[in-house]
């Protein structure tokens, strides 16, 4: 799979961050943790950002939250997991969707080897 340079940092920091802690947290731990890293190498980011649906010419507070945005391109959906769904592949691919931001990662830290936890999305 053929990432850009932004996801490979982003991955990076994951890595290092399931390095410390292993599987079995819950996905806010995970978050927060993920978070620091990124400020370690300042990457800019927002955490837990408000996504409101236009429904016809109107936008609607539906309580959408993206677990993070990176530079504002790329969506980061975090999960702690035993195995990803087709659910969780149509919420990534619907926030992206919402926020026009075409490139997204699933990353669930609930697995042994948190490679096998990643997937990337692009529109």
């Amino acid at each position: 799979m053929d990432f850009d340079d932004l996801s490979y940092q982003v991955i990076g920091c994951a890595i290092e961050v399931h390095k410390q802690l292993g599987p079995g947290l819950l996905e806010s731990s995970y978050e927060k943790c993920l978070a620091y890293e990124l400020s370690c190498l300042n990457i800019p980011y927002q955490q837990q950002l408000t996504l409101p649906i236009k429904y016809k010419s109107v936008e609607i507070d539906c309580a959408y939250r993206l677990d993070l945005v990176i530079a504002g391109k790329l969506i980061v959906e975090l999960k702690s997991v035993q195995h990803l769904t087709a659910i969780h592949e149509a919420q990534i691919i619907t926030y992206m969707k919402l926020a026009n931001i075409q490139t997204g990662l699933l990353i669930n830290f609930n697995t042994v080897v948190l490679k096998n936890g990643i997937k990337r999305f692009k529109l």
